[in-house]
């Protein structure tokens, strides 16, 4: 099998168990800061203040990506840019207006964004740099048989837009006004599981590592940030469950 083949029958199975790269990455984050934690290898270990302030500082990283998301989503319409579904690639065009103006794949760059603030919580560059490295070799793949798709579909309306826009590192020259205005029944629908799974990552590193060092769990702002997004999670997926409220023509 060609390697050109070979990238994309890998970038489509990845794609399909692409939940399962997260929670490794948590689980190896979340074994990492606990280890660091019981043996005072944290660099504010001694400086419970300094230590809450790089917490919210990695909390505001990964919101920034979040923002991002929102930020795209809220602008595109439905079905564009080689959009994967559980049954496949979708596309009825191509999204070349806003973030997508300056980069092909912006989702991504979010997700990126959002993950990063928590394996930056680990305060390890070598974690850090390890996690950058499986991003990079996970999505590049992904990227590639969406890029694919998009090639046999469109042709070289597509190959003439890729080959002028970033494919990660957005372009801020390129920045076009997005076409549709901002849609926030859209965002609901699709980002309120962001919102809910920043603070509930936090709060479960926060108290891990609290509760590995002995000490009591005591952040207000985490605990009701949690509580509040879990809250909200449930109420905006009834409202889509049971309503239409959130349904729009064409987003």
């Amino acid at each position: 099998m060609a390697l050109q083949e070979e990238m994309e029958k890998q970038g489509l199975w990845l794609f399909k168990f692409r939940s399962i790269l997260p929670l490794v990455l948590l689980a190896g984050g979340l074994f990492f800061y606990v280890w660091r934690e019981k043996y005072n290898l944290r660099p504010f270990h001694e400086n419970s203040q300094a230590e809450e302030i790089y917490l919210y500082i990695c909390m505001a990283v990964s919101f920034i990506g979040l923002i991002l998301r929102i930020y795209i989503v809220g602008h595109t319409p439905v079905n564009t840019s080689g959009r994967n579904t559980s049954e496949g690639q979708v596309a009825d065009s191509i999204n070349q207006t806003g973030m997508y103006s300056m980069v092909r794949h912006p989702l991504y760059v979010g997700n990126f964004i959002m993950w990063l603030g928590i394996a930056l919580l680990t305060a390890s560059i070598w974690f850090v740099l390890t996690f950058i490295l499986i991003y990079w070799l996970y999505y590049e793949r992904i990227m590639f048989a969406e890029e694919q798709f998009m090639r046999k579909k469109f042709g070289e309306a597509y190959t003439n837009w890729a080959s002028k826009t970033p494919a990660f590192i957005p372009d801020i020259t390129l920045y076009k006004k997005p076409a549709l205005p901002f849609s926030w029944k859209k965002v609901l629908k699709k980002e309120k599981n962001g919102f809910a799974a920043v603070f509930i990552v936090f709060y479960l590193f926060y108290a891990a590592g609290e509760w590995v060092e002995g000490d009591s769990i005591n952040n207000k702002f985490l605990l009701y940030g949690t509580i509040f997004s879990i809250l909200f999670y449930l109420v905006i997926k009834t409202i889509r469950k049971q309503t239409t409220l959130l349904n729009e023509v064409g987003r």
